[in-house]
């Protein structure tokens, strides 16, 4: 063999191990949506109202209300209902968690 010839052959096989490396492009996976087991769905309306609102409803036993400097445990109970209010005392999310 060559010297011209080896030079090709690690050339072909150079290319070819390089080839080997490139990424296989995935495909985003999307998570499926979160069921919404504590009714946040029916509460959303309240976003933007203000906290004082809350005082004139009746929500599921086991409902957090949760203020900005509030501290509430970690444990995650999709079926608990959460509203949560900001500094200002509105309303800016309501969830399951």
């Amino acid at each position: 063999m060559t010297p011209m010839h080896k030079t090709t052959l690690a050339l072909i096989l150079a290319v070819t191990a390089l080839a080997a490396c490139e990424p296989v492009a995935v495909q985003p996976v999307t998570p499926p949506a979160a069921a919404d087991e504590c009714g946040a769905a029916g509460y959303q309306g309240l976003i933007g109202q203000p906290r004082t609102a809350l005082s004139a409803m009746n929500f599921p036993l086991g409902t957090r209300v949760i203020g900005p400097e509030d501290m509430v445990t970690a444990d995650f109970r999709p079926d608990r209902l959460n509203i949560e209010y900001g500094p200002n005392g509105r309303i800016t999310k309501v969830s399951c968690f």
